[in-house]
């Protein structure tokens, strides 16, 4: 359950900053999920989750670099959102491991396929992680498109512009065809694939990675 301190305060003003929705009914109420977007703002998990917050009256947690953990003040946040830190220098096998547990006990994980944020605000190349945690956790995959994200809050910038954004949700996407068979990099690629270009469209973009 939310918190009613977050629901009173901080869930109301990070909606400032969106304007137009769709597809709210897909964000589920209950049982495992992974939640996939695009990422071009510090901006992008704050919205997703005040929506899981206030329409699902869910919490997630969300994969983040281990770097976030370095500094005092952004440990503390991101400890206190759930973040699970991401060693990418290791492959991140340790948070992917801690992701598939979570994801076992009915829990949900926010994921940007990408790994980091655009630089131009267009979709970048996606790593496999998503593809790993649908696959070995057999929940689906529920994918966002964020739009307009880049301008409010783009990379090296710490002030949002007032600029409002638009979040369509997709249907959830089952891979039943891989369950219970070998993981090998084809199929990783092919679910990844699938997933970003589904990203791709709900947020006006070409996903040009196959």
């Amino acid at each position: 359950m939310v918190f009613a301190f977050e629901k009173l305060t901080i869930i109301p003003v990070i909606k400032l900053w969106v304007g137009k929705t769709s597809g709210l009914e897909n964000l589920p109420k209950k049982g495992a999920a992974i939640i996939a977007a695009n990422h071009a703002s510090y901006m992008d998990h704050l919205i997703i989750g005040a929506y899981l917050a206030s329409y699902a009256n869910r919490k997630f947690h969300f994969m983040s670099k281990k770097e976030h953990f370095d500094n005092f003040v952004k440990a503390a946040w991101h400890t206190y959102v759930g973040a699970i830190p991401v060693d990418r220098e290791k492959g991140g096998d340790e948070a992917l491991k801690i992701a598939v547990n979570f994801l076992r006990k009915g829990k949900l994980i926010v994921i940007h396929p990408e790994g980091t944020r655009t630089l131009t605000g267009k979709i970048q190349e996606a790593r496999t992680g998503v593809a790993r945690l649908a696959l070995l956790s057999k929940v689906p995959v529920i994918p966002i498109g964020l739009i307009g994200t880049f301008y409010i809050l783009p990379k090296g910038k710490y002030v949002p512009k007032f600029k409002r954004a638009t979040m369509n949700i997709g249907k959830p996407m089952y891979f039943t065809e891989y369950y219970n068979k070998k993981i090998n990099k084809k199929m990783l690629r092919d679910v990844t694939n699938r997933v970003m270009k589904e990203i791709a469209k709900l947020s006006n973009q070409k996903y040009e990675f196959d």
